[in-house]
């Protein structure tokens, strides 16, 4: 699984979306699901799933699927689909 799938599939999990669900282009706040206690849950699984520790400043940033994967760029996290 690439790494891009692998964020997407973070995505559905800590946002409680369906498995086809397109998260490519989505913001925070884009969905009802994606609050500010699912943002928290989101930040832990992305975590969790690269194995990275994202700081402050990077979980106020992260506001979109495309600023997640560049935030975990800056963590040597490649991607290339």
């Amino acid at each position: 699984m690439s790494n891009l799938d692998r964020l997407r599939v973070a995505f559905r999990t800590a946002l409680a979306l369906p498995e086809d669900y397109d998260v490519d282009k989505l913001e925070y706040r884009g969905i009802e699901k994606w609050d500010s206690l699912a943002h928290l849950s989101l930040v832990g699984e992305i975590e969790d799933t690269f194995d990275v520790m994202i700081d402050t400043d990077e979980v106020i940033d992260l506001s979109s699927f495309d600023k997640a994967v560049e935030i975990l760029g800056k963590h040597d996290v490649e991607f290339s689909d």
